[in-house]
């Protein structure tokens, strides 16, 4: 079963999201992902939290699921797809975007953002969570100084050519794109999503298994201690990782 949306609610007016979204958006300094987390039992399925930021596309998503916590945890995989598929509206021709195991985002192999998943602590693997919050970060523009060539696997939207996109399009974007997902998984199961997933995979040869997991290289790796700590984002400073 897939992540359901509930409790639809009128939208704000800073970006057009479809039902059954209810927006929040937030000042710049708030940290989207940490806030939905906090009102995440309050506020019920389909809230976007979305900080106003010109240089980073970054909001955050409360979801209810119905499956146990060890399989909900797969929405990753849905929300990468939508997060490419929303990307690859506005991108150039010919530019690769590719999916990094479970959570990084690259385009044409730089670093540009990533997702996180967080649920409720202390929630029994075969329990089904309260909720799920989803969090997303795309740097849209490239704040710090220096040359591309000195960083060449980090980089911004605004140097892989997507000049024209904002942060508000994206999410608004990605809104889209992850309900088409959500009701690919549900009409067609999760192998659909999974093989959307490697498609956007540019590593070593990896199987998805039924439970989230990865078989890379002959090696069991387990989504469950991926999502502990993000690929792509150090958690002591907020940077991103090269």
């Amino acid at each position: 079963m897939i992540m359901p949306f509930s409790r639809p609610s009128p939208l704000a007016s800073d970006l057009s999201l479809p039902p059954p979204y209810s927006l929040l958006a937030m000042r710049e300094a708030v940290d989207p992902f940490a806030h939905a987390r906090e009102i995440a039992l309050s506020a019920g399925a389909g809230t976007l939290v979305w900080a106003r930021r010109f240089h980073l596309a970054e909001f955050a998503l409360v979801l209810e699921p119905e499956e146990p916590l060890a399989l909900a945890r797969r929405v990753v995989y849905a929300a990468g797809n939508a997060l490419g598929d929303a990307l690859s509206i506005h991108a150039p021709p010919l530019v690769d975007i590719a999916l990094g195991w479970p959570d990084a985002i690259r385009i044409d192999g730089a670093l540009v953002g990533g997702l996180r998943l967080a649920w409720p602590e202390g929630t029994p693997e075969d329990a089904v969570p309260a909720w799920l919050v989803l969090g997303a970060t795309i740097r849209v523009i490239v704040m710090q100084a220096g040359e591309a060539g000195l960083r060449p696997l980090l980089g911004g939207l605004d140097e892989q050519g997507f000049e024209e996109l904002n942060p508000g399009t994206l999410v608004e974007g990605f809104a889209r794109t992850f309900l088409r997902e959500t009701s690919l998984w549900a009409e067609e199961g999760f192998d659909a999503v999974r093989q959307n997933w490697l498609r956007r995979w540019r590593g070593e040869d990896t199987e998805i298994l039924d439970d989230g997991d990865v078989l890379a290289g002959g090696t069991r790796r387990s989504l469950r201690e991926a999502l502990y700590t993000p690929s792509w984002l150090d958690p002591a400073t907020g940077a991103f990782w090269i």
